[in-house]
């Protein structure tokens, strides 16, 4: 009986431990997820403030309330959430989709954790502050194009977007153009960390199980920092006209050839009907 008992301690202990577990799981993908983009643990800031120590700073009930609803504290007037605003250059914290009190609860937990570890996971990507290689650039721009495919498998940047000089179509326009990110992300260290975790409703599921290696981020980055220095920025007024251009020309190209088709299969049956009348 007593053999009995000490087997169902430590079987009891690991049900019990399981929810902490799970919640300890979904706060690390949370932060992968919505997080990583604008922050860093221990890395420095990026478009939000480094998060480390960060309940060392503001005490965990604000800190909770502003995780789960950032926009009514800024509503508020709240003098902090304001402060962190007029920091990030006016950039808002988006709202988390589906988020809770217990979840922003894990995530200060996770936090908490990390920041005690002597290198966290969610440091962020270190890039230098080196001049990058025509090489870099180079295979930056293969990748961007889709001519080198991704090492996991995802979706080739001109699918989706474009930059100023591309020739033809110049990309997809399902995004924006991307010609001046680096600016609007400020600087190397903030398109990194954007690339390691995207947070927009497109790229999150297209990225999600298929993420940039640390080599391909580093070579986007060198490639989008070229065409900042060299286009004067984003050209869509001339990409617009090549489009309408290319759908002109396609669209009377068919029509001629549909009209060419079609004359000739009018013409053989009318033919034939008139020669039968005769």
């Amino acid at each position: 009986m007593r053999t009995l008992k000490a087997a169902a301690v430590p079987a009891l202990l690991a049900v019990l431990m399981l929810p902490a577990a799970a919640a300890a799981a979904d706060a690390v993908l949370t932060f992968r997820q919505s997080c990583m983009s604008c922050h860093t643990i221990g890395g420095g800031r990026l478009v939000g403030p480094d998060l480390k120590d960060v309940t060392q700073r503001k005490d965990r009930a604000w800190l909770t309330g502003f995780i789960t609803n950032p926009k009514q504290y800024l509503d508020s007037g709240d003098p902090y959430a304001l402060k962190l605003k007029t920091e990030a250059g006016g950039a808002i914290m988006p709202p988390i989709a589906g988020m809770t009190a217990e979840q922003a609860q894990a995530l200060l937990d996770l936090i908490d954790a990390e920041s005690k570890l002597p290198k966290s996971q969610f440091q962020g990507l270190k890039i230098t502050d080196e001049p990058f290689t025509p090489a870099d650039v180079a295979r930056g721009e293969r990748i961007f194009l889709g001519t080198q495919r991704l090492a996991k498998g995802g979706t080739s940047c001109i699918s989706c977007h474009t930059v100023s000089g591309l020739p033809g179509l110049s990309g997809g326009r399902l995004g924006p153009d991307l010609t001046r990110v680096l600016e609007r992300l400020q600087g190397r260290k903030g398109l990194a960390a954007w690339l390691q975790g995207p947070v927009t409703p497109t790229m999150r599921p297209a990225f999600a199980n298929q993420p940039l290696t640390n080599e391909e981020i580093l070579a986007l980055v060198a490639y989008l920092e070229a065409e900042a220095k060299t286009r004067p920025g984003p050209d869509t007024g001339a990409s617009q006209l090549t489009f309408f251009l290319f759908g002109m020309g396609g669209a009377v190209f068919g029509l001629v050839l549909a009209d060419a088709v079609w004359r000739r299969r009018f013409r053989s049956v009318r033919r034939a009907l008139l020669r039968g009348e005769r």
